[in-house]
């Protein structure tokens, strides 16, 4: 069950002060597989479900580490002016769903795009909700909703390579190019995948600065081109 995989904190909420109750996965989880593009599946709980934390007061949505930065005043500002407007309703749930993650989700994509926060971070954002479906769906038809957003998830991951200074936070701009090549696989898209997974096998740097990420793109480039035969 999750409740005991769970527990509950309290935490103040960036935006409108109040203190707010949030679900928190506890660190020992089995796991029993991980896909290309680092989704991990866990045997009795999805963690996934539970990485939005959301304001059961005013309804901001963020990652932890957003929620719990320090938020420019012109930014709590701005949120605040528009939560003022719109009741979100989302309401506080000690076992979260399907339904109630997406949602998370979608409010935190949101804000995020309102603040016009870094293209990497939304990037991440949609490559999860990706992963809620697909870890989440209790079908083919609710797991298929996971495409539209490994879509935006790489091509936003591509689009911040080119325009925005890397390392962000812990993720390195040869990471990036490997989840947008990592997405396209997972959609189907084999021709763009081995485009974008071509640049960081023919980087011979990336083989001494990140040889991990090295291996795993070229197995994963390698395994492609096998499958095309």
């Amino acid at each position: 069950m999750a409740e005991e995989h769970t527990y509950v904190v309290r935490k103040p909420c960036p935006v409108c002060g109040e203190t707010s109750r949030i679900v928190k996965v506890k660190s020992r989880l089995i796991v029993e597989k991980t896909d290309w593009d680092y989704c991990t599946h866990y045997r009795d709980i999805n963690p996934y479900f539970y990485t939005i934390w959301v304001c059961e007061h005013c309804g901001y949505a963020a990652d932890e580490n957003t929620f719990l930065a320090y938020m420019p005043e012109k930014h709590k500002k701005t949120l605040s002016e528009f939560l003022v407007k719109h009741k979100v309703g989302f309401k506080f749930h000690e076992q979260r769903g399907l339904p109630e993650a997406v949602a998370s989700y979608k409010l935190a994509i949101y804000y995020s795009e309102m603040l016009e926060e870094s293209l990497a971070h939304r990037a991440g954002l949609y490559l999860k909700l990706a992963w809620v479906y697909r870890t989440g769906g209790k079908d083919d038809e609710e797991k298929a909703e996971e495409k539209p957003y490994l879509q935006k998830a790489a091509e936003l991951y591509t689009e911040s390579v080119m325009r925005e200074r890397y390392p962000i936070g812990p993720l390195t701009d040869s990471m990036a190019i490997y989840l947008s090549g990592a997405c396209y696989y997972l959609m189907g898209e084999i021709e763009p995948a081995i485009q974008t997974l071509s640049r960081l096998i023919g980087d011979q740097d990336l083989r001494d600065v990140e040889p991990k990420l090295y291996d795993r793109a070229r197995d994963l480039w390698q395994d492609i081109r096998e499958e095309r035969k």
